[in-house]
C-alpha cells in the first residue's frame, strides 16, 4: 500500500505518524505553507485523510481532494468533519470510540478532585514556601456530592460509575431519557444544574449543543456549584463562564477544553478556583497507541476491501 497517498492534516502522536509514513505515501499538510499549490500538485492523488479532534475536513478541503475515499479521525468527536458533504460524495468516515472512554473518565475524576481539593494550588503553596507561614485554607469535599452529567453516552456513563465510587448521587440530561439507566433524568440542562453540586459536560458537539452551558445554566449551578468540561470548548459560552467566575456566581471550573484552543482567556489564568488542562483527556501513551492502531486498522480494512472497524459513514 506504499503507493497510496494519504494526507495528514495535523500533528498526531509520533507512533501514528511513523506508521502512516511507513505504510503509505504520506503528505503532511503543514509542510506546505501555500495550500493551494499543494492541492494543485497533489490533491487528485490523495485517497485518504487522517485527522483528530482539533482538525478534520471541512467542505472546502473535501472539494480540493476529488479522489478522497476515506477520512479516519483519531478521536471520538468528528465535529471538525463535514459529515453531510462526506455522505453526498460517498466518502467513508471512521473514528476511535470506546478505546478512550476510560482515560477521559479517569481524568474527569482527577479534575474534580483537583478543583474541589485545590490540589494544584496546594502544590504551589508548598513550593513557594508559604506552608512555613501557616496551613493552607480548608477546601471542599467530593464524596457524597450530587453529580450532574450532560450526555450519558459511553464517556458520561463511565464517569457516573466512577463517581458512584465516591458515594455520589447521579443525575443527567440527554436528548432522550435512557430507560435502562438507574440515574435520575431531567428534561433540561437547567434542571440538572439546579439539582447538582458538580455539572459535567460529556456530550457530543452539535449545533444543538453549541453553548449548551449558557448564563441560565451557570446561574442555576450557582456560587457553590462547580462546572467540569471534558467535552468540547464550544459547549460552554466562555465569556459568560469567565464573568460568572469573576463575579462569584459560580464556585469553580475544571476545564480540559476551550472555545479557541490553544488560546485561553487571560482572566482564567489568574483565578485560583479553576483548573486548566491543555485538552489531554485521552493523552496517555497507552490510549493514544490504541487509537492509532484503530486509525491504521480502518485504513487497512478500507484499502483491502474489508469491513471497517469503526465506521461512522
Amino acid at each position: 500500500m506504499g503507493t497510496i497517498s494519504v494526507l495528514l492534516v495535523t500533528q498526531v502522536a509520533p507512533y501514528l505518524e511513523q506508521q502512516l509514513n511507513k505504510r503509505y505515501n504520506l503528505f503532511r499538510l503543514w509542510d506546505y505553507p501555500q495550500k493551494s499549490h499543494f492541492f494543485t500538485q497533489h490533491g487528485a492523488s490523495i485517497r485518504a485523510l487522517v485527522g483528530r479532534s482539533t482538525a478534520g475536513a471541512d467542505s472546502e478541503l473535501i472539494d480540493a481532494l476529488p479522489n478522497l475515499e476515506i477520512i479516519s479521525s483519531s478521536s471520538v468527536g468528528v465535529d471538525k468533519i463535514d459529515l453531510v458533504k462526506c455522505k453526498e460524495k460517498g466518502i467513508r468516515v471512521t473514528n476511535t470510540p470506546d478505546v478512550l472512554t476510560d482515560e477521559v473518565a479517569d481524568l474527569t475524576i482527577g479534575l474534580i478532585l483537583a478543583l474541589l481539593r485545590r490540589i494544584c494550588e496546594c502544590d504551589r503553596y508548598v513550593r513557594s514556601g508559604n506552608w512555613m507561614r501557616g496551613d493552607y485554607k480548608l477546601t471542599t469535599k467530593f464524596s457524597g456530592k450530587t453529580v450532574g452529567i450532560v450526555g450519558l453516552g459511553r464517556i458520561g456513563t463511565a464517569i457516573a460509575k466512577r463517581a458512584e465510587g465516591f458515594n455520589c448521587s447521579i443525575c443527567y440530561y440527554s436528548r432522550t431519557q435512557k430507560p435502562e439507566s438507574k440515574y435520575k433524568y431531567y428534561p433540561s440542562v437547567v434542571e440538572v444544574a439546579s439539582n447538582c453540586d458538580i455539572l459535567i459536560v460529556a456530550c457530543s458537539l452539535t449545533e444543538e449543543t453549541h453553548h449548551i452551558i449558557n448564563r441560565e445554566v451557570i446561574s442555576a449551578l450557582g456560587p457553590k456549584g462547580f462546572l467540569i468540561n471534558i467535552g468540547r470548548g464550544k459547549h460552554v459560552d466562555e465569556p459568560e463562564l469567565v464573568s460568572a467566575l469573576l463575579e462569584g456566581r459560580l464556585g469553580g471550573a475544571g476545564l480540559d477544553v476551550f472555545e479557541n484552543e490553544p488560546h485561553v482567556p487571560e482572566e482564567l489564568l489568574r483565578l485560583e478556583n479553576v483548573v486548566l488542562l491543555p485538552h489531554v483527556g485521552s493523552a496517555t501513551v497507552e490510549t493514544r497507541t490504541v487509537m492509532a492502531d484503530l486509525v491504521l486498522g480502518n485504513l487497512e480494512a478500507h484499502f483491502l476491501g474489508k469491513p471497517l472497524l469503526t465506521p461512522l459513514i
